[in-house]
């Protein structure tokens, strides 16, 4: 099957699996989402949640963030691991909100991606997640395994894959497919051992690499 020929079953097959698919990390304003994705990296939802519940709590916006005292937030963020580096984006993300955003997280890519540390995969999940906004496809390494093992893209780059997977999903269906196919590939389509017996895309799917 061609590329474009595997979205709509695709689509169809994701909704029943994962009707109400969400990215899984807790946030309840867009700025607690942006701060999550960035401590996100190389670290699991799971712990991440773990973090961000007492996080959040202890440092209420921004400004909290900004004027925080750095070796404490060090401490804070430690488990997320990465954390000297986590604690610098951290902060520079929120001064650069403030002082040219008035501490709110702006709903376009163009000027998310200009945040320190925010690349478009970032930005995706804030603007697709917190405002609902087709402004890309989440592009994580769950979807990036995905999309090359059922033969939608051959790239390696996120920016690549991100690029050919919107060429052949509606742009009404971008919100959807990213978290969808982030749950499809987190828990059956794993990186090692993935669930191809059961897998409901099995016959849609070229198993590249497999």
């Amino acid at each position: 099957m061609m590329p474009a020929e595997i979205i709509p079953p695709m689509l169809e097959r994701l909704r029943e699996e994962h009707p109400n698919a969400r990215y899984e990390l807790d946030w309840t304003t867009p700025f607690e989402l942006l701060i999550a994705t960035v401590l996100a990296a190389q670290c699991t939802d799971e712990r991440v949640n773990k973090v961000t519940a007492t996080l959040f709590k202890k440092y209420p916006g921004p400004r909290a963030f900004a004027e925080a005292d750095t070796t404490e937030l060090e401490e804070d963020l430690k488990p997320t691991g990465f954390y000297k580096q986590k604690t610098k984006s951290v902060q520079a993300i929120s001064r650069e909100l403030l002082a040219r955003f008035d501490g709110e997280v702006p709903t376009t890519i163009e000027q998310l991606t200009t945040l320190p540390g925010v690349a478009r995969k970032s930005a995706n999940v804030v603007l697709n997640t917190a405002f609902d906004m087709p402004t890309g496809i989440i592009v994580d390494t769950h979807v990036a395994r995905v999309s090359q093992r059922m033969g939608l893209s051959r790239k390696d780059k996120p920016e690549e894959i991100e690029r050919d997977l919107m060429k052949i999903v509606d742009q009404s269906d971008w919100t959807f497919f990213g978290p969808a196919t982030v749950l499809h590939g987190r828990y059956t389509c794993m990186a090692k051992k993935p669930q191809c017996a059961t897998c409901g895309m099995s016959d849609l799917c070229a198993k590249n690499g497999v």
